[in-house]
C-alpha cells in the first residue's frame, strides 16, 4: 500500500507527463549537464521508481568505481524508508535491491557490441527480465551516434527503455540556441528524449529539450531537492 502511494505521488509521474507518457520501450533518453550537477542522482531516482513497481533494472556504469552509485541507491532508499518502521524498512530495502543489477565496463576496453552481448546474456540467459537500462558515465565525446543506435536497436528488440547520462565539459558555451548541448548535436537523430540540468541559484532546474517528435516544453516544473538531489516538484512562486 505504501509503495503504491509512493509511486502515485512521485514527481516522476510529472516527468512522464511532460514527455508525453514516458520514455517508452525501444527509446533512448539522455540527461545532460556538467559534472556534479545531479545526473546520476536523477538516473538512480528514475531506476528506483521502476524498482518500486517491481520492474527489474540493470545499471551500467562506465566509471572506474561503482561505490558512489550504490551510495546513491542507499540514500534514495533511506529517504523512501522513512515512511516505514525499522523492520518494514529492511524488508522494503531487500525487496527493492533484489531486482537491481549493476554492471561495470571500461569504455576504452569494451566495445558497444560487447556490452550489449553481456546485457543480453544477463537478460535472456540469466533470466533477469530487465525493464530499464541505466547507462551512467558513457563518454559521448569518445562514442559515436552508431553506438547509441545499437543501444536503441537492442532496446527495441528486447522491449527496454534506456536512459543515459552525458557529461558536458569545458568553459565555453555548452548549448546551442535550441538548448541542445553541442557535444550531442550529432546524436539527436538517435535520442528520443533529452533533458538538460542547470544550476539556477541554489537549485538545479530541469529543461526539456526534446520529447520524442512532439514540441518540447522547455523549463520543466521539476527541480532537484538541494538536500537529497531527488527530483521534486517545483514550488510555485507568486
Amino acid at each position: 500500500m505504501v509503495n503504491t502511494e509512493i509511486i502515485q505521488r512521485s514527481p516522476i509521474r510529472n516527468l512522464e507527463k511532460s514527455i508525453h507518457g514516458g520514455l517508452g520501450k525501444g527509446n533512448i533518453g539522455v540527461l545532460a549537464s556538467r559534472k556534479g550537477v545531479g545526473k546520476t542522482a536523477c538516473l538512480v531516482h528514475i531506476a528506483t521508481d521502476k524498482l518500486l513497481q517491481g520492474k527489474p533494472v540493470i545499471h551500467v556504469s562506465y566509471a572506474s568505481r561503482v561505490d558512489y552509485i550504490i551510495t546513491w541507491y542507499e540514500e534514495i532508499l533511506k529517504e523512501l524508508s522513512k515512511k516505514k518502521g525499522m523492520k518494514a524498512a529492511a524488508e522494503f530495502h531487500d525487496d527493492i535491491i533484489k531486482n537491481r543489477v549493476i554492471m561495470n565496463f571500461n569504455q576504452d576496453g569494451a566495445r558497444t557490441e560487447q556490452v550489449l552481448r553481456s546485457l543480453e546474456a544477463m537478460i535472456v540467459h540469466g533470466n533477469f527480465a530487465a525493464d530499464t537500462i541505466i547507462v551512467d558515465g558513457f563518454d559521448f565525446a569518445q562514442g559515436t551516434p552508431e553506438d547509441i543506435r545499437k543501444f536503441r536497436e537492442f532496446a527495441a528488440r528486447l522491449g527496454l527503455e534506456v536512459w543515459f547520462s552525458a557529461t558536458l565539459k569545458g568553459d565555453d558555451p555548452l548549448f546551442d540556441e535550441k538548448g541542445v548541448a553541442f557535444i550531442l548535436g550529432n546524436f539527436m537523430g538517435v535520442i528520443d528524449v533529452l533533458i538538460s540540468l542547470r544550476h539556477e541559484g541554489e537549485i538545479v532546474r530541469l529543461d526539456l529539450v526534446k520529447a520524442h517528435d512532439k514540441p518540447a516544453t522547455g523549463k520543466l516544473r521539476l527541480r532537484l531537492d538541494p538536500k537529497t538531489l531527488l527530483i521534486a516538484k517545483a514550488v510555485r512562486t507568486k
